[in-house]
């Protein structure tokens, strides 16, 4: 869908969780990570979310905690269902997975000085310029995929 002022960023998938979602053990991003992987092992991931398929803040958060992206999607590949998913992330996780740091550095990124740069550009590009209220790259996700109008 080609939202007016926008440009085609190809298939948007609107089931996929906000980054602002914790999981149950308190980090953020980490269901959209594990959902993103659902549909990745499926083939049914969009193109223009491949882009930054276990890069961007999935990349982030792994090395936050400290494991390999490829990892994650092993797991979701290899799980019957959910509750498997999150046993085999448990036995991965560093025992101190520092979830006030991540929270705030996610949910912060695009507010250093080289951050606010690179959202203007994203914005540019984007043709939305003027939309003050979009402050994270947190926010950008938000606005592509409609939560924020």
């Amino acid at each position: 869908m080609t939202l007016p002022g926008r440009p085609d960023t190809g298939e948007i998938h609107y089931d996929l969780p906000s980054p602002y979602i914790p999981h149950s053990c308190g980090l953020l991003h980490l269901p959209r990570f594990i959902a993103k992987a659902k549909r990745a092992v499926k083939g049914e991931l969009g193109k223009s979310y491949q882009r930054n398929y276990k890069r961007g803040f999935d990349r982030f958060l792994c090395l936050h905690l400290g494991i390999d992206p490829d990892t994650v999607e092993e797991i979701v590949r290899t799980s019957a269902d959910d509750a498997e998913i999150n046993r085999h992330l448990l036995k991965i996780l560093p025992e101190d997975i520092r979830v006030a740091k991540w929270n705030r550095e996610i949910v912060q990124k695009g507010m250093s000085e080289m951050g606010r740069e690179a959202l203007e550009r994203a914005k540019d590009k984007m043709d939305i310029s003027d939309r003050k209220d979009l402050v994270s790259f947190a926010d950008m996700i938000e606005f592509d995929e409609e939560r924020i109008p």
